[in-house]
């Protein structure tokens, strides 16, 4: 990790702010309840909280042991559905399949290679009609549509803007 983001989070609570507006959006018109969701670099958990807090269950995964804590510490004082889980999204591999995989500003951390082998690992935990959100680096976006593109399943397109891509796997 280029950046010492357990420092950041050891020293300063709910450093990054407000869950990203995008997927506030997205989660407030999401038209399924109690989704599993797995949060990929979740921090403090910023967007976990907020989708946990619509009543889904989440997985949040992040290499900053200060930020698992603090996204542990904040599921418990409001009894909410979150695992909070420590590892590196090079070699973590999630434990079944998600209705919601979100990657908000984590794989750019990443060299172009091992960056497209967290998605393409990622991409087979994936339940039929399950989305994949991406938002990331706007220069990374061409990669992660070509792995999607290369990947065993069929999946569409949501929507694509400037840094983000949001994709849904078909039955």
């Amino acid at each position: 990790m280029a950046y010492d983001y357990d420092k950041l989070y050891g020293d300063t609570p709910d450093a990054l702010g407000a869950p990203t507006k995008v997927f506030v959006d997205i989660f407030q018109g999401f038209d399924r309840a109690d989704a599993r969701v797995l949060d990929v670099g979740c921090g403090q958990g910023r967007d976990a909280l907020f989708i946990a807090r619509l009543g889904h269950r989440v997985v949040g995964v992040d290499l900053s042991p200060n930020g698992i804590r603090d996204l542990r510490d904040a599921a418990t004082r409001e009894d909410l559905p979150i695992q909070g889980v420590v590892a590196d999204v090079e070699t973590y591999v999630p434990e079944g399949d998600f209705d919601v995989i979100l990657i908000d500003r984590t794989l750019h951390m990443l060299a172009e290679p091992k960056r497209l082998a967290v998605l393409e690992r990622l991409l087979n935990h994936v339940s039929p009609n399950g989305q994949v959100l991406i938002a990331d680096e706007a220069t990374n976006i061409p990669g992660f549509e070509a792995v999607v593109a290369e990947s065993p399943h069929d999946w569409q397109t949501t929507f694509q803007e400037r840094g983000y891509l949001f994709v849904r796997r078909d039955t």
